[in-house]
This record gives C-alpha cells, sequence and structure tokens, in this order.
C-alpha cells in the first residue's frame, strides 16, 4: 500500500512538471487566458498534493496505516485526478462536461486533509 502512495506521488509530480512545461512553452498565447490559468492552476494542485501523497506515505510508513492516513491518501490522489483532471481537460479541449468534476475533486482534497489533520491529532502527544 505505501509503495503504491510513493509511487502515485512521485509520478504525479513528474507528469505536473511536464504539463507545467508544455503550459509554459506550448500552451501559452494558443488558448484563451482563461484556459490558459485553469491549466495552471492544475499543474499547481497537482504538485502540491503530489508532494503530500509522499509525505503521507512517510507518515504510514512512522505510525502504521492508521485508517485516517489510509484515507486521506486515498482522498488526495483522487483529489489530483478529479480536479487537475477536470481542469486540463476543460482547458484542452473546451468541453463543458469537467467543470461540475473539479468542485469534487476540490472536495476530495478538503476531505484529504481533514483526515491527515485527525491523524495528526490522534497520533501525537500534547
Amino acid at each position: 500500500m505505501t509503495r503504491l502512495i510513493f509511487i502515485f506521488g512521485a509520478a504525479s509530480g513528474l507528469v505536473s512538471v511536464v504539463l507545467g512545461a508544455f503550459a509554459a512553452h506550448g500552451l501559452r498565447g494558443t488558448i484563451d487566458e482563461r484556459l490558459e490559468h485553469a491549466f495552471e492552476t492544475g499543474v499547481h494542485y497537482q504538485m502540491m498534493h503530489s508532494i503530500v501523497l509522499i509525505v503521507v506515505g512517510l507518515m504510514i510508513e512512522h505510525w502504521g496505516k492508521h485508517w485516517a492516513l489510509v484515507w486521506s491518501s486515498w482522498s488526495f490522489a483522487l483529489g489530483i485526478v478529479m480536479f487537475s483532471g477536470s481542469l486540463y481537460l476543460l482547458a484542452l479541449t473546451s468541453m463543458k462536461w469537467p467543470g461540475p468534476v473539479t468542485p469534487l475533486g476540490g472536495l476530495a482534497f478538503i476531505v484529504g486533509w481533514g483526515l491527515l489533520t485527525v491523524a495528526i491529532w490522534q497520533n501525537t502527544a500534547p
């Protein structure tokens, strides 16, 4: 399980760097500025949460498979796919249907952070 978290976090970080470079060098000026900003937001959130996934993996190795850490990692991974993925699709294809998926990905990020807070609260001494 922890290996999967590390692999997803590292691969997602790699993809976010590639997509960030694509946005800066290949996408700039080719799409509407609003869509370009949405794409860059997706890259930013993907990178932040890729790093957090690796940190959660380290926490699981240190504290064990605490239920809140495990569910937090799943929430962060789901958030990356739904939030960032929907923004990429929206920017690159101009399809409208990914728009409602974005807030669900944001909700997954919020749940992930909440669960991470619970895990830290339960695993640290006052």
